[in-house]
């Protein structure tokens, strides 16, 4: 009788594998255990059992595994079955779902490893000399990396090398798996037992009595130990004392201390939980009620309530309910910048219940949450996470909330799988038959669209908390400002003369540009030339801190140069701005205020969000620059005014959403002005000040927006009437992409009878080398989804077994919005 296990590896491979096994492993194996198996020649992956069978594979010979990972599952079945459905919705491998949703310490990789067979004559004569260079090198430590060859031989290409000492038989390969989550071990010191009584004390004191330093160390140690009545850290020790990890060696040779370690999470919030319970105001506890209420009708409900209304005091609410009863709660956020705030909020009234899950944490920090929310530990109850959060083992869910839910971060642009963290979590609260809370200002049109159509259910919060004033609009007419020359620099005299009031009065103001760098590019003023990067078809941004033009698509940059790389002139200028150049400018306007910066290259760190962010909140920073990290739901109480530098920018982006997403851009970051008492303030310059949009920012007028908007995707046929497939071509060689993407679309536009579109060169060619083309396809309301991916995925697979296309990378984005 032969035994299988069925596992996806952490490839991008659209199949699920066969392995056999003995029949106690058999026995022993459960769905979601992770297994070392061999693939390929050599390489040894982690695979993911997700069944185990007795069915003989018919194309190919069963490989036996290598070993058996973990004692029990890691992986829930109901996370399988949601990763499977993600693979299908949104046409990609599993092989990606599973490598996307583990946590990379989880996937283990084989490291090859190279050492000498024993027992064997070597003539070293015979050797050439790099093969020397191994053979001595082992003859020093037992085993080599191949990383480690390549550093001593200098070179790339030491396969050649290794095969032929292969060859002669004096090498053996062999591949190693690596352990790579290590738990966190804390360094802690004790007194030795012979001086714990009031005799030994005195004796120990007579002993130090000529060692200034370690005997102050033996008295701060028992201090510490009284005032905190808890074990003492090394490390507490060392800086209360300000002397070195060598004294304390000292005394733990003397046998005066001892040393221990104690295992301890990475990441631990422990804020005292408020006594005092939450007051929600009338309009708070209506929705608080109208939701719980559609809740028992429907599984997903939308609060639509205007900034600064009081959202997370409802979620709060909402969050002690289900918690009573034991279920596990998650919590998604659009960027990780809002964690920070949100954590520090949360842990307030839920203490250590709360755990943080998103990519800034490091490997071990993540593994520790995965197997604290697999376990349902009292410290996992509430998960705040970014979209990857999503992938969690819960243990029992029943409660969802998706913050900001219109955020175009909840969407995963690359690599695989490409999916939507709000639509994805709605299919997992499913499986668990959990309820799922969408919150928004400024929803997105497709969930407006599904609450006006009685598919969600619809609360409304129109009055923000505590009866604040909506802040005030003032426009400003770029035109007329330059024609009257009342303008200094790229700030109008109106938005001068605002933020010098705000400052005057000790408030803060926050600047909105959604550029970074200090200008998008540099020209020529003699022959008009502009740098453009290498591989990318782009021009390249000029970054002043650093001196030096990068390109945002690939990272390629260059000095800044002194002359024209044309025509060799010195007239070079700098057009349009960037967070940089209004940061410079500003410090040149105000030169006695603080003045802070928050875009990509300022938060690169781990807490890069947290340092900005808390010297804001300090009142440390007087204006704050910033791109759309500044528009999301931060709080900030002492901002009076917020200006939008330039809100055009936006408008006219190729996009079909360009107008509903500069709204709900700009009501967002006007919604961080005037949040408690005092009425706030808003300054937008335009250029077109009667545009549609602005008018309906100005008006806070959602719903001519959204109505407005309908029309045009009606005619159009856009989304929420059409769902959109958009595929992507790439290939370094421009005149095999133009064919095989005109023989992929002449195939599609024959076989399915919809709108397809294309093949399309995007705005941007050409990224990294590689060439672009674009095809989409808009599947009407009333036609199967599920069909249509099936025949576009035949279409895929039939262009893939055409030898010439077969270099041409294709790529599905399904509801790419």
């Amino acid at each position: 009788m032969s035994f299988f296990a069925e596992v996806i590896l952490p490839l991008s491979l659209a199949k699920t594998f066969t392995y056999s096994v003995s029949e106690t492993e058999y026995n022993y194996i459960k769905k979601g255990m992770r297994l070392a198996v061999p693939f390929g020649k050599s390489k040894i992956y982690t695979a993911l059992v997700i069944d185990t069978h007795e069915n003989q594979p018919l194309l190919y010979d069963a490989k036996e595994i290598h070993q058996i990972l973990d004692e029990k599952p890691i992986v829930t079945e109901v996370q399988i079955a949601h990763w499977q459905w993600i693979a299908s919705y949104y046409m990609c491998a599993i092989g990606d779902v599973y490598r996307g949703a583990m946590p990379s310490a989880l996937l283990l990789e084989s490291e090859t490893i190279i050492s000498q067979k024993t027992d064997v004559f070597v003539d070293e004569s015979e050797l050439s000399d790099d093969e020397y260079l191994i053979y001595q090198a082992l003859q020093q430590q037992s085993s080599l990396k191949i990383q480690d060859i390549v550093s001593i031989l200098n070179k790339k290409n030491i396969f050649p090398v290794i095969q032929k000492l292969i060859d002669k038989k004096i090498l053996v390969l062999q591949e190693e798996m690596l352990e790579s989550y290590k738990p966190k071990l804390v360094r802690y010191i004790r007194l030795h037992s012979i001086y714990e009584s009031n005799l030994g004390l005195s004796e120990l004191l007579d002993k130090l009595k000529n060692a200034s330093k370690q005997k102050e160390i033996v008295l701060r140690f028992f201090q510490l130990r009284a005032s905190e009545k808890k074990p003492v850290t090394v490390k507490k020790l060392i800086e209360l004392t300000d002397s070195t990890s060598a004294t304390v060696k000292a005394l733990i040779d003397k046998e005066i201390f001892e040393d221990y370690f104690i295992q301890e999470d990475r990441v631990s919030f422990s804020a005292k939980t408020k006594e005092e319970e939450l007051q929600l105001s009338n309009a708070q506890q209506n929705a608080f009620e109208s939701i719980k209420a559609s809740f028992v009708k429907k599984e997903v409900c939308l609060l639509h309530g205007v900034t600064s209304s009081g959202k997370t005091e409802v979620y709060i609410k909402l969050i002690e309910e289900y918690l009573v009863t034991g279920k596990q709660v998650l919590y998604l956020l659009p960027e990780i910048a809002l964690t920070t705030q949100l954590v520090t909020r949360l842990s307030a009234y839920f203490g250590n219940k709360v755990a943080v899950f998103h990519s800034k944490y490091n490997n071990n920090e993540r593994v520790e949450v995965w197997n604290q929310v697999l376990k349902n530990s009292e410290k996992a109850q509430i998960i705040i996470g970014a979209r990857s959060a999503l992938f969690l083992p819960f243990h029992d869910l029943g409660f969802i909330i998706v913050d900001e839910e219109h955020e175009q971060t909840f969407k995963q642009v690359d690599p695989a799988p490409r999916y939507h963290a709000r639509d994805a979590s709605i299919v997992l609260a499913s499986y668990y038959k959990a309820k799922v809370l969408l919150g928004s200002a400024t929803p997105s049109i497709e969930t407006y669209f599904n609450a006006k159509s009685d598919k969600y259910g619809l609360v409304e919060i129109t009055e923000r908390y505590g009866k604040v004033m909506m802040p005030e609009i003032e426009l400003v007419d770029l035109k007329d400002k330059y024609f009257r020359k009342r303008m200094k620099g790229h700030f109008s005299d109106s938005l001068i003369e605002g933020i010098t009031i705000a400052l005057s009065l000790g408030e803060q103001v926050i600047l909105f540009q959604n550029r970074r760098g200090y200008s998008p590019l540099l020209e020529c003023m003699t022959c008009g030339h502009v740098p453009q990067c290498q591989q990318c078809d782009v021009s390249l941004t000029y970054h002043k801190h650093k001196n030096q033009l990068r390109c945002h698509y690939c990272g390629y940059s260059i000095a800044k140069p002194t002359h024209c790389h044309s025509c060799s002139s010195v007239e070079l200028t700098t057009k349009g701005f960037g967070t940089e150049q209004i940061q410079q400018e500003l410090i040149a306007l105000f030169p006695d205020n603080k003045i802070g910066r928050m875009d990509q290259d300022t938060t690169r760190g781990k807490f890069g969000f947290e340092k900005i962010i808390d010297s804001f909140k300090n009142k440390e920073v007087d204006i704050l620059v910033g791109t759309q990290m500044l528009a999301k739901g931060l709080d900030f109480d002492n901002v009076s005014l917020v200006g939008i530098m330039n809100a055009d920018n936006m408008l006219y982006h190729p996009d079909f959403r360009a107008f509903e997403r500069s709204f709900q851009m700009m009501v967002q970051v006007s919604g961080r002005a005037g949040r408690s008492e005092k009425q706030g303030k808003v300054i937008i310059q335009s250029y077109n000040p009667n545009h549609n949009t602005i008018q309906q920012v100005t008006n806070n007028d959602y719903w001519g927006m959204y109505n407005e908007q309908l029309y045009d995707r009606q005619i159009y046929k856009y989304p929420p009437y059409f769902r959109i497939i958009k595929l992507t071509l790439k290939q370094r060689d421009f005149s095999k992409l133009k064919e095989g993407a005109m023989w992929l679309y002449e195939v599609m536009s024959l076989n399915l009878n919809m709108p397809v579109l294309g093949p399309e060169e995007p705005a941007i060619s050409r990224i990294r080398n590689e060439y672009i083309r674009v095809i989409i396809i808009k599947i009407p309301q009333n036609t199967s989804v599920a069909g249509t991916k099936k025949t576009i995925q035949k279409m895929l697979n039939s262009f893939d077994s055409v030898a010439q296309y077969r270099a041409i990378k294709v790529s599905v984005n399904v509801d790419f919005y």
